[in-house]
């Protein structure tokens, strides 16, 4: 079995909705276990700045699927909750990212491991240090708490644990 995490946010209401519904979907594929998933984060957008706030979290899966294979999935999973890529850093129903997939470093057309700009992201880091803070990311020699730590205070304070109020929508 390959040991993946992969990171998952929205900010198209439902944006709960969407994220249960993408952790279903890899449910229901026989190529993928659910092994764990952290808290869900409200995070403010990165880049394009014209957009709500994002919910966000990571799972850590365990696959028979290669990384290509694990990819192609995680597309499927967008463009059947209607992810449409219109602005870059836009708007999104559900974005699945691959951020880790074993050790492996890999640059591909479709795919680059680690996830580039992984270790440079509060929005990444603080769901991935709740379920693995010592976990080394490839090509750095560094833990996910050791990159964490170089993240500015103010880039952490625009994470914030997420929890459902009563009534609301999503």
């Amino acid at each position: 079995m390959n040991k993946a995490y992969v990171a998952l946010g929205s900010n198209i209401a439902p944006r709960h909705f969407h994220l249960t519904q993408a952790i279903d979907y890899m449910k229901r594929s026989e190529h993928v276990l659910i092994n764990n998933y952290s808290s869900i984060y409200q995070t403010v957008p990165i880049g394009y700045q014209d957009q709500g706030e994002f919910l966000n979290m990571v799972v850590e899966v365990s696959t028979t699927l290669s990384s290509t294979e694990l990819l192609d999935l995680c597309q499927t999973i967008e463009a059947d909750l209607g992810r449409k890529r219109e602005i870059k850093w836009g708007p999104r129903t559900i974005d699945l990212d691959i951020l880790l997939y074993n050790q492996d470093n890999m640059v591909t057309e479709q795919l680059i491991l680690p996830h580039p700009r992984m270790h440079k992201r509060a929005f990444v880091l603080v769901p991935l240090a709740e379920l693995n803070p010592e976990l080394r990311i490839p090509g750095t020699n560094e833990s996910v708490k050791e990159h964490l730590a170089q993240i500015s205070n103010e880039e952490k304070r625009g994470v914030v644990k997420w929890t459902k109020q009563d009534g609301e929508e999503e």
